[in-house]
């Protein structure tokens, strides 16, 4: 080989980073959490690493063969239940176009907390089998896993992680006691909103106080719903004195699923990394059907419409009134829907069973995006500067809608009075005001602005755990704090002390001192 060939291949030989392969076991979240979890999975593969999934046997999304994990398969219901999240979303929809009472929407909200304590009941009996299986514990243990990834909306693999002794990264947005940050985080009420509350960093009094009212009652149902699950499980393997919510606050690692240009400013924590929109990449070909279906839309472009994977049809009476409204409009539109055909779909409207959402929002045909507003979406949205309607329907959709809504770039339809009318309208503010399209491009921009690729900065700080075996110069010890010690009330409560203390010994003094002049005076008089 040539001198100048031998130079570029070593070259090309020391630029490339060494890859040493680590061993991760993910125990994920079922559902949609499932595609954020994916997409590290495949990502960890690509770069020479093992990964093994803890899956249930009726799993809903999680596949037991992969080219790009294997699976640890427990022989015992999930808990995560298509068809019931699927019923739930329809009656909720029903409840609100129908105006039904607070008692009938209180219900249904109870039933939704049931249904909840009864996955993370699960959740433990899951464990419970895998600890109790001595002959696949062994297996796990010979492995040598390097680290546990999991998503903290269970606590499977946070309990794994601590009977195993090693390392913990999240994948997270939520845990099992609500949004992340308040778990790990100083998260002062007064200007950081919690989330469900819709609220904004800046507050006016009765704000305050209903962002505080919001966050005392979600926590107490919080731990209603899955403290004696956990609680119970901890007990068993760790002792009574283990509080169960202190193992997720031990977490070395903790991969947040959001970026700044979603998430109000507020404190953070040197072991939170932010890899909002790691997900998103840049769009690719779409298929041939698509394509020229986008193409035909002219200078008007396209509209794209999709509501997740719960939401994969409406009551005939809101779908009809949503098909009448894009009848009318002059864009062509891409509607991912799997309901009977409305009565009012235009000819410039096109159902879909599925949709590749990301090269759609990333076309240069793309106008407008028509979401429910979770995450994965709106995360696309703003990568690729595309402009939303958001139909918010259930969990976090109305408060993630509310923050792109502060921020300029959405527009937020109430399903509850939503008639073809109002939805055009909303339809056209967001198309015909430039603001909208304008913000969210201001958006794309700050969120792409970065040093590091999303996936790229999550998949450095796991391979940072792993060579190092644990986190724990960024992890705080505020967690093992009592209540009191933490908001330094025992402090104050002492300093107040001392303070009257030396108030009334000064008291003490002076009374003396002054009795003593009484009564040498009144010796003088005698």
């Amino acid at each position: 080989m040539c001198l100048p060939g031998i130079f570029i291949v070593t070259l090309l030989t020391l630029s490339i980073p060494a890859v040493h392969g680590g061993k991760v076991l993910v125990y994920p979240q079922d559902g949609s959490h499932w595609i954020n979890m994916k997409v590290i999975i495949e990502a960890l593969h690509s770069r020479g690493h093992s990964v093994s999934v803890v899956r249930p046997s009726d799993s809903w999304y999680i596949k037991e063969t992969s080219p790009h994990y294997s699976s640890i398969t427990i022989d015992i219901p999930g808990g995560a239940d298509e068809e019931f999240f699927s019923s739930f979303v329809s009656r909720q929809i029903q409840i609100q176009r129908e105006g039904k009472s607070a008692w009938t929407r209180f219900s249904l909200d109870m039933e939704l907390k049931d249904r909840f304590s009864e996955m993370h009941r699960r959740v433990c009996e899951m464990v419970i089998q895998m600890l109790e299986n001595k002959q696949l514990m062994q297996s796990i243990r010979e492995t040598k896993y390097d680290l546990v990834l999991t998503d903290p909306a269970n606590g499977g693999g946070v309990v794994l992680a601590h009977y195993l002794n090693v390392p913990l990264v999240f994948n997270v947005r939520w845990t099992i006691h609500g949004e992340a940050h308040f778990a790990i985080a100083p998260s002062p009420l007064s200007y950081v909103p919690f989330p469900v509350a819709e609220l904004t960093d800046n507050m006016s009094f009765f704000q305050r106080v209903r962002n505080f009212l919001v966050y005392v009652i979600r926590q107490h149902l919080y731990k209603q719903t899955v403290g004696p699950h956990y609680s119970a499980l901890v007990s068993r393997y760790f002792g009574p004195e283990v509080d169960y919510f202190s193992l997720f606050q031990a977490a070395d690692l903790w991969l947040m699923r959001v970026d700044f240009v979603f998430e109000f400013p507020r404190p953070t924590m040197p072991n939170v990394i932010y890899m909002g929109g790691f997900q998103c990449k840049p769009a690719k070909a779409l298929p041939q059907e698509l394509e020229e279906f986008a193409q035909s839309s002219g200078e008007h472009g396209i509209i794209i419409m999709s509501l997740g994977t719960l939401i994969g049809q409406f009551p005939h009476d809101v779908a009809d009134e949503i098909a009448a409204a894009f009848a009318h409009l002059p864009q062509k539109v891409i509607w991912r829907y799997k309901g009977d055909r409305p009565a009012t779909l235009g000819n410039n409207t096109l159902l879909v069973d599925w949709m590749p959402q990301n090269d759609l929002l990333g076309h240069p045909k793309t106008r407008l995006f028509v979401a429910h507003g979770g995450t994965n979406g709106i995360f696309e949205a703003i990568y690729h500067g595309v402009p939303i309607v958001g139909l918010p329907l259930v969990f976090d959709q109305p408060d993630n809608l509310s923050r792109m809504k502060v921020k300029g770039v959405a527009k937020v339809v109430d399903l509850a009075t939503l008639d073809r009318n109002i939805f055009s309208q909303a339809l056209q503010e967001v198309l015909n005001e430039p603001s909208y399209r304008m913000n969210m491009q201001r958006l794309s921009r700050l969120h792409r602005d970065v040093p590091m690729e999303p996936l790229d900065t999550a998949l450095f700080w796991i391979e940072f755990v792993m060579r190092h075996k644990g986190a724990a110069h960024l992890r705080t010890e505020s967690y093992r704090m009592p209540w009191y010690s933490y908001h330094s009330v025992d402090v104050m409560v002492f300093l107040l002390a001392v303070v009257l203390l030396i108030m009334l010994t000064t008291v003490a003094i002076i009374r003396c001192l002054c009795f003593r002049m009484c009564s040498r005076q009144k010796i003088k008089h005698e």
